[in-house]
């Protein structure tokens, strides 16, 4: 049965859509434009009842009237826009506009008697008009005139005069100009403006600040439109009344005018030989031709193919047939023609990251910042949920939603939960409101509201101005904001022009990004989206790019070359600016005219070298800032400023910032950081972008690390470089194989430019004005070598290395006669000369000197050097070993190995310079040994100490000092020996935790740093005349050179330096621990020959004593032979009790319990037996008559051995010859002069080692950005102490 549905439709309440009302007897609606118009639309013609004439517009909904000036204005005062619906219709044969624009009339209907306009001006001017005759009703042909005038009814738009004789427009009342006869239109006219507003030059009317210099006449005097023209330079075209376009600006490809005629008439530019037209207009090298990449805009490089494409990729569309990756398949971007890659794509619930909000639907992730910033993002519009309206709009109970006052309580639901009506609505405001714009009607009662521009106070009564430009609002302004009340104005940078939107700005001439994808070098033309492609040689990866406006060239640098090489931009000449260098970071200072790079070799450095240099060899170039890096990742230059950012990815990610001259750094960001890639500055927002490939965003902050923000949206997976232009952002994506832009601020309006299967790295925008030429200060300053920017910017000059930078500033000297310090960290080597230290006092940072980064090593603890063949002695924790180096004038080269340990790490060094052998004790091994030049023989000079950790040499002397740490609670001292280990004694029992031990120039005294005290103390060797020297908390090393003490402090980690008339402050970051090697010159009885000694020669005070090897005993006084007391084929540890056979030493795995089975000499063949440096390593020295031999075959100087199944003579001390005849001289030749290596005889070396522990304090200093300058404020000189200790052996006292 079915029900009857007219009664049912009776009975149910009438519910009229939005937009309608219902008429009077409930039985239909009608349109609110419908209401009042003339005509009955309801069947009981109740729509045109209580219609009044009051209104000058009336919205379509009916219930807000507009002055009729705002209709067609282009922004729409009504909620449902119909005021500014069919604006401007022009008729076929358009000839007059009248309706304040909003009709155009053909000719035919001009003067015809009928008034179409409502401003009648369709029938104004028409001259002597025919007189006009109604036919009467009772046929007579008869002229009739009118008599009793109808009364008066104004036209909507229109009002009456005083007089009621004639209508006048409402935008003609108050306009300066008596249109009625009786002037009532222009009587009761405000005289004064409100602020905000803008006074016409007639004085009798008032506008809204915003309309004045709009393009259309508020005034009747036109006063709001006059002097608002200001051509820029090179004005070339009129358009919108109030701009004048450059002619750059005209067929660019943007439309500049509201009206369009800048992009008007445009001929269609024909594409260069080797480019393909897109049928939109692009043109793109002919090699990206049916290549299964589409990079039309309309995909037509791939149509009309002749076969599928060759593709590289795994995956291609399977009807259209580009080529595809697998992480293009449903990341919801179209790839595929027939939209396959998108299909069928499963619904996964994101996890959204730390910088982004989830929305409802659990589908999308949008950043934080999108949150309730007055733009639905979400697809499910949660994001703007809570969010608060401004006070000029009614917030809906659904919280997202805003609706204009007018629409509130007007029996209309306008807000989708209804919360606009019911209620308290029928409350009115009064006559005369607090308010101080405006009240309306709410259902919570009457409330006061604002005008746009200005914010409700928390009297809920008064208003107060907006400052739109305060923080730099994104969508604001590109450049510069200037408030004003109620409103603001916008103004671009020099070379810029305000867009006609009023708030963004051009730029004159198409920009191009500059993008390496793979090994392509990539030109993209920013608004013609026209693509060609660099011919580069790289065959790996080019990671990063930069270009030089002035000389039209690009540089880069790629994986496969160890140079960074140049191609000009019209790709006809190539070259290489370096060679033999290693990096993946570049940037150009085209102000100062340098390029500057990050070497990532031994810890990282930052270099420049001159962009015009002729010269490639990398050891030209000059090194910026060399120390305190880990792992630093890119650079960005502001050569404007004079100022340089860097990011590091070491053990604590940061971004510092120095002068281009390596001055005043200091770190920006130090935290909301994980992974910070690429960096690029914005100069005109003036701030600081990075990405961040760990936290997949992009991050931003003013140039002081100030107002971080970040940036983390679905499409920034794996950002790698990044660079900004204007209001925009770009990026490179190498996984989702995307190069992106958005806003550089909101990251909305994301656009993708480019996609292609090879992975997108470096980026840049190329435009003249980006490098705008600029006086350089560094033309006016004659520098010898070169001139780099400092922060000013300033010139500064600097000297290649090798070379130092003289007192004047201006020219580099050579370095040969500079003594120099060595400071050594985990892998560099920094060599600082003593030069630079004696003339400066309160150095912040370091003093000219070289860094060198030690290759192939891990954990550099301590070293020594010898001038005699500039030779580094490094001991590598890391490794278990003691390793070489050469030093050259830029650089170390590896020299092998010395010492191999196994399990056991080197804690104390010291080098003989004379005979180059080395003393050194071991974690496993707590004993003074020696270790001879060559590697080959280790003799134990000492066995009984506890804890051995420095060491120090007077080989002019012969004599010896070292630390010794005994057992915990009983305290350390220092005690002193020959340097064969005999004669020895303590000379200073009192100390806590002594290290870097020194000899004075003449081996008469001894210092060291005792850290324990924060003292540095000195004795004699005969421990007399003990003194120190306070220097405070802190002490970690210590150092002598030539009257200078040199000492390090944790606090602050600053190197100190004293000498009876100044002292200096060197900047260190370093936790680290001083030794001193004297290169003295002069000679001792080991000199010449190794002092005849077979195995080891050890000086002694005035003499001189032969060693044998450990595992050998003394045939005489000078030569050795294999030990026999362990079984044949095997050998003794250093112990001297335990043997084990010859093939478990140096094979890996310790079996002495001291490991020294494993102390190893890498290029001597510990298979072979061990002999003397004088004879065959085969001998053997024979048991049976050997006496009687000894004293006939070698005339008894001398021992007989077997040698190859012969026997032959070993001649003893003073004696040579086969049979041991020939008595040596007893005079040694003179002594050996140093200076024959190149270097003076008077330099001195000093080594500041690095301490064991890792770089943990420098990590936590690094993160402080201020610099603490420290000084000291007293000196203080310890008197001399008179020694309680007793007096050691006399074979100390003092040597004059």
């Amino acid at each position: 049965r079915c029900q009857d549905l007219t009664s049912a439709a009776a009975q149910t309440p009438l519910n009229c859509n939005l937009g309608t009302k219902p008429c009077k007897d409930g039985s239909e609606c009608v349109l609110h434009q419908h209401v009042c118009d003339g005509e009955a639309d309801c069947r009981d013609g109740s729509d045109e009842e209580d219609c009044t004439v009051a209104c000058q517009f009336q919205c379509a909904h009916g219930k807000k009237c507009i002055d009729q000036r705002q209709v067609c204005d282009g922004v729409a005062q009504c909620q449902d826009r119909s005021d500014e619906l069919d604006c401007l219709n022009p008729m076929e044969g358009c000839i007059h506009h009248c309706d304040n624009k909003t009709r155009c009339l053909p000719d035919t209907f001009l003067c015809d008697g009928e008034r179409d306009c409502l401003d009648g001006t369709d029938e104004a001017n028409c001259g002597n008009a025919p007189s006009v005759s109604l036919l009467p009703l009772d046929g007579n042909n008869g002229n009739t005139t009118m008599s009793a005038p109808a009364p008066l009814k104004c036209p909507f738009g229109t009002k009456p005069c005083r007089d009621r004789i004639e209508c006048v427009l409402y935008n003609h009342v108050c306009d300066g100009e008596a249109d009625c006869k009786d002037g009532s239109d222009e009587e009761e006219c405000i005289l004064e403006c409100e602020r905000g507003q803008f006074q016409c030059a007639h004085g009798k009317k008032c506008i809204d600040q915003r309309q004045v210099c709009d393009g259309v006449a508020q005034c009747q005097d036109r006063s709001d439109e006059m002097a608002c023209l200001k051509p820029m330079e090179g004005c070339s075209h009129h358009c919108d009344k109030t701009r004048c376009l450059p002619d750059p600006f005209l067929c660019d490809g943007e439309r500049d005018c509201l009206d369009g005629t800048d992009e008007a008439n445009c001929a269609d530019e024909s594409c260069n030989s080797g480019e393909f037209r897109c049928t939109s207009g692009q043109c793109l090298s002919v090699s990206m031709r049916c290549d299964g990449h589409p990079d039309c805009r309309d995909r037509s490089d791939e149509e009309s193919c002749t076969k599928p494409p060759q593709c590289t990729t795994k995956l291609r569309c399977p009807q259209s047939q580009e080529c595809l990756l697998e992480e293009w398949v449903c990341d919801r971007e179209q790839d595929c023609k027939d939209g396959s890659d998108e299909k069928n794509c499963k619904m996964v619930q994101l996890k959204c990251g730390d910088f982004q909000w989830a929305c409802t639907s659990k589908s999308q992730c949008v950043p934080k910042a999108w949150r309730c910033d007055g733009t639905k993002d979400c697809a499910d519009e949660s994001d703007e949920a809570g969010s608060t309206c401004p006070s000029h709009l009614f917030q809906c109970g659904s919280t997202w939603e805003c609706l204009d006052t007018a629409l509130v309580c007007n029996t209309v639901r306008n807000c989708a939960d209804g919360s606009d009506e019911g209620g308290n609505c029928q409350a009115k405001c009064p006559d005369k409101t607090q308010c101080a714009h405006y009240c309306y009607s709410t259902p919570q009662g009457t409330r006061c509201g604002c005008k746009a521009g200005y914010r409700l106070q928390e009297d809920a009564l008064s208003c107060v101005d907006i400052d739109e430009c305060e923080g730099g609002r994104p969508g604001v302004c590109s450049h510069l904001c200037v408030n004003t009340q109620g409103s603001f104005q916008c103004h671009c940078n020099l070379g810029y022009l305000l867009e006609s939107d009023g708030h963004r700005c051009k730029i004159a001439g198409e920009p191009y990004l500059l993008a390496s994808v793979q090994t392509e070098l990539f030109l993209f033309g920013l608004r013609s989206s026209s693509l060609d492609v660099l011919v580069s040689s790289a065959k790996k990866a080019i990671l990063s790019l930069d270009y030089d406006w002035r000389d039209q060239k690009v540089f880069w640098v790629s994986l496969d070359s160890e140079s960074i090489k140049w191609s000009s931009l019209d790709q006809k000449k190539r070259g290489t600016l370096v060679k033999g260098i290693k990096s993946d970071c570049i940037a150009v200072d085209w102000v100062g005219r340098n390029l500057y790079w990050i070497d990532g070799i031994g810890g990282g450095r930052i270099i420049a070298v001159g962009l015009n240099s002729t010269i490639i060899n990398s050891l030209d170039h000059t090194v910026i800032l060399d120390e305190d890096f880990e792992q630093p990742r890119s650079l960005a230059l502001l050569p404007q400023k004079g100022i340089m950012f860097w990011s590091e990815i070491g053990n604590e990610a940061k971004i510092e910032r120095a002068g281009m001259d390596g001055s005043e750094r200091r770190v920006v960001v130090s935290h909301s950081l994980s992974w910070p890639g690429g960096l690029a500055v914005d100069t005109i927002g003036e701030r600081i972008y990075w990405t961040d490939e760990k936290l997949r965003c992009i991050g931003s902050a003013n140039l002081d690390g100030g107002d971080v923000e970040l940036l983390q949206m679905m499409e920034t997976t794996n950002p790698f470089s990044v660079t900004v232009y204007n209001d925009l952002l770009f990026w490179s994506d190498t996984k989702r194989r995307t190069i992106q832009r958005a806003h550089k601020i909101t990251g909305k309006n994301r656009k993708v430019l480019l996609k292609r299967p090879g992975q997108p790295f470096g980026l840049k925008i190329i435009h003249p004005l980006l490098q705008a030429s600029t006086e350089s200060p560094c033309e006016n300053l004659r520098c010898s070598h070169m001139c780099v920017l400092g922060p000013g910017p300033k010139g500064v000059c600097k000297c290649p290395s090798g070379l130092l930078l003289a007192e004047s500033g201006l020219t580099c000297s050579n370095l040969v006669n500079s003594a120099f310090l060595l400071v050594l960290s985990p892998t560099v080597v920094t060599q600082i000369y003593l030069q630079t230290m004696h003339s400066a006092v309160g150095l912040k940072s370091w003093p000219e000197h070289l860094a060198l980064p030690l290759p192939n090593v891990n954990e550099a603890a301590m070293l020594d050097y010898t001038l005699q063949d500039q030779t580094l002695y490094l001991a590598d924790s890391g490794q278990s070993s003691v390793v070489l180096f050469k030093l050259k004038e830029t650089g170390l080269v590896p020299r092998g190995q010395f010492l191999q340990l196994k399990g056991d790490t080197v804690t104390a060094l010291a080098l003989d310079w004379i005979t180059l052998s080395v003393y050194w004790s071991s974690t496993k091994q707590p004993r003074l040994q020696v270790t001879s030049s060559s590697g080959e023989h280790t003799a134990v000079l000492i066995q009984d100490i506890g804890s051995l950790e420095s060491i120090a040499l007077h080989p002019l002397s012969g004599r010896l000092c070292f630390t010794n740490l005994a057992k915990q609670g009983e305290g350390a001292q220092v005690e002193c020996a020959h340097m064969d280990g005999v004669k020895r004694a303590p000379v200073w029992k009192d100390a806590l935790q002594p290290t870097s031990l020194t000899f004075s120039n003449k081996g008469n005294e001894i210092y060291w740093a005792d850290i324990g005290y924060g003292v540095i103390g000195s004795v004699r060797v005969d421990g007399t005349g003990y003194k120190e020297f306070k220097t405070g908390d802190g002490l970690t090393a210590f150092a002598l050179s030539n009257g200078m003490l040199l000492w390090v402090t944790d606090s602050g980690n600053d190197t100190f330096a004293h000498n009876p008339l100044r002292y200096h402050l060197l900047r260190c970051d370093f936790s680290t621990s001083f030794t001193l090697s004297h290169p003295f010159p002069g000679s001792n009885l080991c000199s010449n020959g190794n002092g005849d000694c077979g195995h080891l020669c050890l000086a002694l005070p005035g003499g001189r004593t032969c060693r044998c090897a450990h595992d050998h005993w003394p045939v005489n006084a000078t030569h050795c032979a294999a030990d026999q007391h362990c079984p044949a084929g095997s050998r003794p540890c250093l112990d001297g009790h335990t043997c084990f056979s010859r093939g478990k030493f140096c094979d890996g795995h310790p079996d002495c319990s001291d490991t020294s089975d494993e102390n190893c000499d890498p290029s001597y063949p510990i298979s072979a037996d061990p002999g003397s440096n004088s004879l065959d390593n085969s001998w053997l020295v024979r048991n049976l008559d050997a006496q009687q031999c000894s004293e006939e075959r070698c005339n008894g100087n001398g021992e007989c051995v077997d040698t190859n199944g012969g026997t032959s003579c070993a001649c003893g001390l003073g004696y040579s010859g086969d049979s041991c005849q020939d008595q040596l001289t007893k005079t040694m030749q003179g002594p050996l002069i140093y200076g024959a290596v190149g270097l003076c005889a008077g330099i001195v070396v000093i080594s500041v080692l690095a301490a064991v522990v890792k770089r943990k304090t420098a990590n936590t200093r690094r993160a402080n950005t201020v610099a603490k300058e420290t000084s000291m404020t007293e000196l203080e000189k310890g008197e001399e102490v008179p020694s309680t200790q007793p007096s050691p052996n006399s074979d100390f006292a003092e040597v004059q």
